[in-house]
């Protein structure tokens, strides 16, 4: 293989903040990214599914990754996430992309377009085309519809630039199959906060969290002893951290995810339209899972755990 990534470890799929009247706010987003990389992240994603991507226009999209590129100063990976309606729309984000310089691009299915299996392996292909930076795959079928199966995944082997693959459809045994059909041809990452031990134990090299954003060093620390073996140590953390990582697996979980983040004092809870705030008892679950969790914070393993500053 041409690409040597070297992706590993915890990448916070990194929210996108707004002023109060729905403006962009690069100074904010820019602190959030500054503060995930002083924990000890291992890499960003940006204008990912929590960074609210379809909410952004092109101009903004751009913005974020030159914020993103500036912040991160080489400390840590950045991959910027592409979702369009269009394969073409894709490919001119992803030479934007390129331009800014960013470590690679973390692209969708197309959107709303429910395409059969060679029109989505199609899509993949011609957006890993049109650009060198190195690409991940991403599925996420409960989100958007069109599912990145084995079988599509390995169709695309021959495709140098795709190097990379986000599995966010729970089921673990696709790191199984997907190793059984290709072997290590593709980096594979955990895209789903709630199934990451089991991932990781099946051949997860990273894992693409949401709820990192709010526990960047457990979610780093949790990553590691699960890539070292060190099972009984894990567990105990996972069990604390579960009720929260289930907040990723749900349809609101933008919102969640910022609420847990406001709470935490590391962001603004604040999501475009249609995106609307929590409310009820929604909120009062979210909130109260929080109080819990923070109430019972663990004292966390030593795993090498260390700032990039």
């Amino acid at each position: 293989m041409a690409y040597k990534i070297g992706w590993e470890g915890v990448f916070p799929a990194v929210t996108t903040q707004f002023k109060s009247n729905f403006d962009l706010d690069l100074d904010a987003t820019a602190k959030v990214l500054d503060g995930l990389i002083r924990d000890g992240v291992s890499g960003l994603i940006v204008c990912g599914t929590v960074g609210e991507n379809t909410s952004l226009s092109r101009s903004e999209k751009v913005a974020i990754m030159e914020t993103a590129k500036s912040v991160s100063r080489g400390r840590v990976p950045v991959i910027a996430g592409i979702a369009e309606f269009t394969t073409q729309f894709a490919s001119e984000v992803a030479k934007e992309a390129a331009r800014v310089g960013v470590d690679g691009v973390m692209v969708m299915p197309a959107l709303v377009y429910s395409s059969k299996p060679h029109e989505t392996a199609a899509h993949f292909r011609g957006v890993a085309e049109a650009t060198d930076l190195p690409v991940m795959v991403y599925n996420n079928p409960p989100i958007y519809k069109n599912d990145v199966t084995p079988d599509i995944l390995a169709s695309l082997a021959d495709c140098e630039t795709i190097v990379c693959f986000k599995d966010s459809s729970g089921d673990t045994r696709r790191f199984i199959d997907t190793k059984n059909m290709v072997g290590d041809r593709f980096v594979l990452f955990a895209g789903l906060d709630d199934v990451v031990v089991e991932s990781v134990m099946l051949g997860a090299a990273g894992w693409i969290s949401g709820m990192s954003n709010a526990f960047p060093q457990e979610g780093e620390t949790l990553f590691r002893l699960a890539k070292a073996g060190r099972y009984e140590e894990a567990r105990a953390l996972y069990e604390w951290f579960m009720p929260l990582l289930h907040l990723d697996a749900r349809p609101d979980l933008v919102q969640c995810i910022k609420l847990c983040e406001e709470i935490m004092g590391r962001g603004s809870a604040l999501t475009r339209p249609p995106r609307l705030p929590l409310e009820g008892a929604d909120r009062a679950h979210v909130e109260a899972v929080m109080d819990k969790a923070l109430k019972n914070r663990p004292k966390l393993p030593d795993v090498g755990l260390k700032s990039a500053a």
